[in-house]
C-alpha cells in the first residue's frame, strides 16, 4: 500500500515509490542461475537489459516468514548502497512475487570463470585487481555499517569484459548492530569466518556476537584462491573444513604466496577479530603490493569478440535470445513476438 511520503509499505516490506518495479513492464527470459531460495533469470525492464531474481515463497507460515524477512531486508541493504563494485540495483516489488531487479552482468561468476582457467592461474595483477574491487565493495558496505556474511566466488560476478569483479547476493547482508545467533543456512561454511559458526556453548537465549571482521575472514579466503586458482580446504568437505578452521586454526597454506600478499592473506584469516585488518588497510596493502610488480609485457587477450555479434557462453545467454521463442529448455518463457507481449505475469507462470 502506498503513503503520502511516497513509500510502499506490505508487512516488513518497504521501499521508496522510485524504486518499485512495474510487473506490466518486466519481461522474463532464459534462466542464467539459481540458488536455494532463489532463480535469476535473463530479463527487460522498460527496454533495459537485467537480471530478475524470483525469491520462493517457502511452504510453511515459519518458512514464508523467513523468506519475506530476507527479501526485506536485501531490498533494503541494495536500494542503501550504490558504488561501482556493487551489482547496481533498479527496483522491486513483492505482489505478485517476490522480485528483485538488477543490472545484466554477463561474465559469470568468480567461480566459474576459475575452474573455466583451471590447472591455470590469474595473471598475479589480475588476482590482484579482482581482489582491490572486492575489497572496494566490501569497504563502501562496511562504512554504511553493513556485512555481507557469504563473501564467496558464488557471489562475485564478472562484467562482460572480464576486467571488473562486482558483489552480488546481499540475502544474508545484516546491519552491524542487527547482529544474531548464525544458522546452518548462513553463508557457505569453507570461506566463513570461524566465530559465525563455532559451536562455544553459550547460555540459553545468549546471542552469537560478531563485527565485520567476519567479511575480512572470507576476503582472505577468496584472495588465496584467486591467487591458487585452487578449492580452499582441498579433499574436506564443508563440515571437515569449518571444523578444522575453528577448532584446529587450520588454514591454507601460504607458504608459496610472496611475502606482502601472504602477510596481506595470514592478517585476515587471523583467529581474533581484532587482530585482522579492515578493508581500508586491505586496500592500502593491495595498492602497494601491486606498486611493487613491474608491469606485465603485453599479450594478446584469451577473450577475444570476433565480432560484435558473437556468441555468449550458455551460462550468460545473449540477450539477442530473451525474447525468442524456445522449445529447448522449459525454464524459457516461448513468446510469440507477433503478439502483444502480456507482460511479467504472463512470463512468469511458465518461468517459476
Amino acid at each position: 500500500m502506498g503513503s503520502g511520503n511516497g513509500v510502499y509499505s506490505v508487512g516488513e516490506f518497504s521501499l521508496d515509490a522510485k524504486w518499485l518495479i512495474d510487473p506490466k513492464h518486466l519481461f522474463v527470459g532464459p534462466r542464467i542461475g539459481e540458488g536455494a531460495h532463489a532463480k535469476v533469470y535473463e530479463g527487460k525492464y522498460k527496454n533495459q537489459n537485467v537480471a530478475v531474481k524470483i525469491v520462493h515463497k517457502g511452504e510453511t507460515p515459519e518458512e514464508i516468514a523467513r523468506r519475506e524477512a530476507r527479501f526485506a531486508r536485501e531490498v533494503a541493504m541494495l536500494s542503501k548502497v550504490q558504488h561501482k563494485n556493487l551489482v547496481k540495483f533498479i527496483g522491486a516489488c513483492k505482489e505478485p512475487v517476490m522480485v528483485i531487479v538488477t543490472e545484466l552482468l554477463l561474465g559469470g561468476t568468480l567461480r566459474k570463470y576459475l575452474l573455466n582457467m583451471r590447472p591455470r592461474c590469474l595473471d598475479t595483477r589480475v588476482a590482484v585487481g579482482f581482489a582491490l574491487d572486492i575489497a572496494r565493495a566490501m569497504e563502501c558496505l562496511h562504512s554504511h555499517g553493513i556485512i555481507h556474511r557469504d563473501l564467496k566466488p558464488e557471489n562475485l560476478i564478472l562484467t562482460a569484459d572480464h576486467k571488473t569483479v562486482k558483489l552480488v547476493d546481499f540475502g544474508l547482508a545484516r546491519e552491524e548492530s542487527l547482529t544474531e545467533m548464525m544458522t546452518a543456512e548462513t553463508g557457505t561454511y569453507r570461506w566463513m569466518a570461524p566465530e559465525l559458526y563455532s559451536t562455544v556453548t553459550l547460555r540459553h537465549g545468549e546471542k552469537k556476537h560478531y563485527n565485520h571482521k567476519v567479511d575480512a575472514y572470507s576476503f582472505a579466503i577468496v584472495l588465496w584462491e584467486l591467487i591458487h586458482n585452487k578449492l580452499p580446504f582441498e579433499g574436506m568437505s564443508n563440515l571437515q573444513a569449518a571444523y578444522a578452521a575453528a577448532f584446529k586454526n587450520v588454514r591454507p597454506s601460504a607458504e608459496n604466496l610472496p611475502e606482502d600478499l601472504a602477510l596481506i592473506v595470514t592478517s585476515c584469516w587471523k583467529e581474533d577479530p581484532n587482530d585482522r585488518p579492515n578493508f581500508s588497510q586491505i586496500i592500502q596493502m593491495l595498492l602497494h603490493y601491486l606498486s611493487t610488480i613491474s608491469p606485465p609485457e603485453p599479450v594478446i587477450p584469451q577473450r577475444i569478440f570476433k565480432s560484435e555479434n558473437a556468441v555468449l557462453p550458455p551460462e550468460s545467454p545473449g540477450t539477442s535470445s530473451l525474447m525468442a521463442v524456445r522449445d529447448d529448455a522449459g525454464d524459457t518463457p516461448k513468446i510469440n513476438m507477433e503478439e502483444k507481449p502480456k507482460g511479467f505475469f504472463f512470463c512468469f507462470n511458465q518461468c517459476y
